[in-house]
């Protein structure tokens, strides 16, 4: 699903470029992905559409406040992935409205632990939808995979 998800940002510039469900997954089909990953991505982007387009989850936070994860969130969002989220957040690309929406979209995943590399695709795809401008150095960070085995970077430092 992740690999159609960065298909989709790659190829349509703007959310609001990429075609209607039906044609987009005859387009993904001949882009060679498979039915099952591309019916999963559709699902997952027609969720984030409903967020973006109002309707959100109920526990949104008010800017300047401080999130605290849940028991559940914790363990699905480990320190590496709740790391970036406050790494956006502190470096102004993430507002707590746009962070809601990103928890929200990793949770409805459904996977016991959300790795790193997901959360970045999911957080360029939420900025995506709502176009919003994404820095360059940011943009890297989010599209390229972590080499933390060759650098011994950390996984959300800017290179």
């Amino acid at each position: 699903m992740f690999d159609i998800l960065v298909y989709l940002f790659e190829n349509y510039v703007h959310a609001d470029a990429c075609p209607e469900p039906a044609q987009l997954a005859r387009k993904l089909t001949a882009a060679g992905f498979e039915e099952e990953e591309i019916t999963e991505a559709l699902e997952w982007l027609s969720g984030l559409r409903q967020l973006s387009d109002g309707e959100r989850p109920a526990h949104f936070a008010r800017a300047g406040s401080l999130r605290i994860y849940g028991e559940d969130e914790q363990v699905r969002l480990g320190v590496e992935c709740r790391g970036f989220l406050l790494f956006l957040e502190n470096a102004g690309i993430l507002d707590s409205e746009c962070r809601e929406i990103i928890v929200e979209r990793a949770l409805a995943l459904g996977e016991t632990e959300i790795e790193l590399e997901n959360l970045k695709v999911i957080v360029l795809m939420v900025l995506w939808q709502q176009d919003r401008p994404i820095n360059g150095l940011i943009l890297d960070e989010l599209l390229n995979e972590s080499d933390e085995d060759e650098d011994e970077q950390a996984p959300f430092s800017v290179h």
